[in-house]
């Protein structure tokens, strides 16, 4: 019914202040990297009047913290705050109140400053294997097709930069990569 049953093809970062509920977490969980303010709260509210989730709500959630952290919100119902949903993986990074935003925005820039082809292969696969990979085995093989395909686009110059002293011992510079 709505955007969060989409794939999208470039990275999503979600963000949340105050409440996370029903189809507004179903959206959120659309995100591959997701801040929440240290108030936000996350609710399967429609559980409460039999409304079950559509837009992915039960795909995702599962994929993200685990059937079980999964079933326990969609069946009870329950509240979530910030720090528990950092804990199993529903959130990446807490913000102080207000922030949640600025914060969604400083990370879109990081990756904008990423090779673009070697991020969204790199991202596919994840998704790939996450929801599509009958097997380990077509999981991996479809990782070194994707992955090859990118090497001569952007990994020869990402290693001429690396060569040249640039990101050494983990060290980050403002240089394109």
């Amino acid at each position: 019914m709505g955007p969060s049953r989409m794939q999208l093809s470039k990275p999503v970062i979600s963000a949340v202040s105050g409440y996370a509920v029903a189809g507004g977490l179903e959206l959120y969980l659309l995100g591959d990297m997701r801040v929440a303010e240290e108030d936000a709260i996350f609710r399967v509210f429609c559980r409460r009047w039999g409304v079950p989730l559509i837009d992915g709500g039960t795909v995702r959630l599962q994929a993200i913290v685990g059937i079980g952290r999964a079933m326990d919100m969609i069946l009870t119902g329950r509240p979530v705050a910030a720090q528990e949903a950092l804990q199993f993986g529903l959130v990446n990074r807490v913000v102080p109140k207000g922030r949640a935003l600025e914060e969604a925005t400083k990370l879109a820039k990081q990756l904008l400053a990423f090779p673009q082809a070697c991020m969204n292969v790199d991202r596919a696969s994840c998704y790939y294997a996450a929801y599509n990979a009958p097997s380990f085995e077509d999981a991996m093989s479809n990782e070194f097709n994707s992955g090859i395909k990118v090497i001569t686009k952007e990994s020869i110059q990402g290693a001429s930069i690396f060569s040249g002293g640039a990101g050494r011992h983990g060290a980050s510079s403002s240089s394109k990569f």
